[in-house]
C-alpha cells in the first residue's frame, strides 16, 4: 500500500501524518510506503516546522529528516490512497491533478473516523504548541483507524492486504 498525506505547505500537518502512519504501519507489520506533500511550493526543500518536529519527538517519532515537496498530478499514478488534511487542500489537489484526479482514491483524512463528515484537521501554523498537540492527536486517531481497517481486511482476505509492498 502506498499512501500520500497532503496539506498546504508540507511542513506542519502532513509531515506529522506521514511520521505517525509510517510508525503505526511498521508496528502493525505492514510494509507500506507513506509520504507527504503540500499543495503550494512555499516551503519546498524545508524540514517540518519545529513545533511539528517537537510534538512528533515527544511521541517517539523523528520527522526531522523529511523535506517538503509539492503535490503533483502524477502522484495519482504512484499512490493508492491520497489523504488531504482539509477541504481547501482537497480543492487544490483536484485543481492540480485535473484529469488525473481519482475520487475513489482521495479523501479528507478525518473522513476515516467519521465517513462523509468532511471535517478539516486545523492548520496549526500560526498557533502555539498546544495546537500542535491537538493536531497530533486528531491525526493519530485517523492513522490508527487506517491501520485497524487494513488489519481487518488482512484478516478477511490476506492476499489483498498489501497489494504493493
Amino acid at each position: 500500500m502506498k499512501i500520500l498525506m497532503v496539506c498546504l505547505g508540507n511542513i506542519c500537518r502532513s509531515p506529522l501524518a506521514e511520521g505517525i502512519l509510517k510508525q503505526k504501519a511498521s508496528e502493525a507489520g505492514l510494509n507500506w510506503t507513506v509520504d507527504s506533500a503540500g499543495t503550494n511550493g512555499y516551503h519546498v526543500g524545508e524540514a517540518p516546522h519545529l513545533l511539528s518536529q517537537k510534538v512528533a519527538r515527544l511521541n517517539g517519532i523523528d520527522i526531522s529528516g523529511q523535506k517538503a515537496r509539492r503535490f503533483r498530478a502524477s502522484d495519482f499514478q504512484h499512490y493508492d490512497l491520497i489523504y488531504a488534511m482539509a477541504s481547501d487542500v482537497m480543492d487544490e489537489i483536484k485543481h492540480i491533478a485535473r484529469h488525473e484526479f481519482d475520487p475513489t482514491r482521495a479523501d479528507l483524512l478525518l473522513n476515516v473516523l467519521e465517513p462523509s463528515c468532511n471535517k478539516d484537521v486545523p492548520d496549526p501554523w500560526y498557533g502555539t504548541e498546544p495546537g500542535y498537540h491537538s493536531v497530533y492527536s486528531l491525526i493519530e486517531s485517523a492513522c490508527e483507524e487506517i491501520i485497524r481497517t487494513a488489519l481487518k481486511k488482512k484478516t478477511i482476505n490476506p492476499q489483498i492486504s498489501n497489494p504493493n509492498p
